[in-house]
C-alpha cells in the first residue's frame, strides 16, 4: 500500500500565513519586502493586510509564487482632498518638541485623541512664518496609486 499523497494546504478567509511579501509603488521600487529577510506571518482578516491583497492571496497553497498588479486606489483607497489638513505650528510645538522645525516631506506622528495609537502625516507645504502652519497629508502614501503584490507563500495552517 501506497501512502496517501500529501495535500498542499491552500490559503482560506481565516488561514494563519507564513510567506514573504514584496509591496512596489507606481516607480518599481519597493516599498516594502521581506525578500532577502525573515519572512511574515500574519493571519487573514485581522487587518495585517489591505482587503484587496488578502483578497489575492486565497485559494493560494503552499509555495506558490504570485504577483498582483492593483489598480489605483484599490490597495490603499483613493487619495481624500480631506485628509488634507492645516496645523497650527503652536499645537505641533505644545503636543511635541517645542523647537522643533518642520520641512516638507517630513512624517509627524500624532497622538489618536484616545492616546491609545499614532497616526502619520507628511508635511505637504509649509505656511508663511506670520501665519505659522503646516499643511498636512494624511493620506496613505499610496492612496490612488497602483500597485504591485507579490509573495512567496511558505505555509497555511
Amino acid at each position: 500500500m501506497q501512502p496517501a499523497a500529501a495535500t498542499a494546504h491552500t490559503i482560506q478567509r481565516d488561514s494563519f500565513l507564513t510567506l514573504h511579501y514584496r509591496l512596489r509603488g507606481p516607480d518599481g521600487a519597493d516599498v516594502v519586502s521581506t525578500f532577502g529577510g525573515a519572512p511574515a506571518t500574519l493571519s487573514l482578516g485581522s487587518g495585517q493586510l489591505a482587503p484587496a491583497m488578502e483578497q489575492r492571496l486565497l485559494g493560494l497553497p503552499e509555495g506558490a509564487r504570485a504577483a498582483f498588479d492593483l489598480a489605483p486606489g484599490e490597495a490603499f483607497g483613493e487619495r481624500n482632498p480631506a485628509l488634507l489638513q492645516r496645523v497650527k505650528l503652536a499645537l505641533l510645538h505644545e503636543l511635541g518638541d517645542p523647537d522643533a522645525t518642520y520641512a516638507i516631506g517630513d512624517v509627524v506622528q500624532f497622538p489618536t485623541p484616545d492616546g491609545s495609537g499614532h497616526y502619520a502625516g507628511v508635511v505637504r507645504e509649509v505656511g508663511p512664518a506670520d501665519e505659522g502652519w503646516l499643511l498636512f497629508d494624511f493620506n496613505h502614501p499610496l492612496a490612488g496609486q497602483p500597485v504591485r503584490f507579490e509573495v512567496h507563500v511558505i505555509g497555511v495552517l
